[in-house]
């Protein structure tokens, strides 16, 4: 009976120590992925054409700041960013007499704001 004890107490022993999850196998965790930053010309730009006209693009018949161009808007962005976060009817609110943007487009700018600003 002792030897059995013994024994059983062996391989329970090697059973924890072997199934120890701290333990890693080499090779087996993946690199971490890189995930690309936003940039002015790949998301911004497009949000900013499909939201910000006719008001802030001049060849559209802006009158406004232009936010066509990346050193404008990269200068406004705390203040562009706060403006679409209003409710409409708030003093400030844009766009001006349009729907408010929705979350993935505020999203948009502050992504990239948090991306660094990338321009390209």
């Amino acid at each position: 009976m002792k030897k059995f004890l013994i024994l059983a107490t062996i391989v329970a022993m090697v059973f924890v120590f072997a199934c120890n999850p701290s333990k890693k196998t080499a090779g087996t965790t993946a690199p971490p992925t890189e995930v690309a930053k936003s940039t002015y010309e790949a998301n911004v730009q497009t949000a900013i054409m499909a939201n910000c006209v006719p008001c802030h693009i001049p060849a559209k018949g802006g009158n406004k700041k232009p936010y066509d161009n990346f050193a404008n808007v990269k200068t406004d962005i705390d203040e562009m960013i706060r403006r679409v976060e209003l409710t409409p009817g708030e003093k400030g609110f844009m766009p001006f007499k349009r729907a408010k943007l929705s979350d993935s487009t505020i999203a948009v700018f502050k992504q990239w704001k948090a991306d660094g600003m990338l321009e390209k």
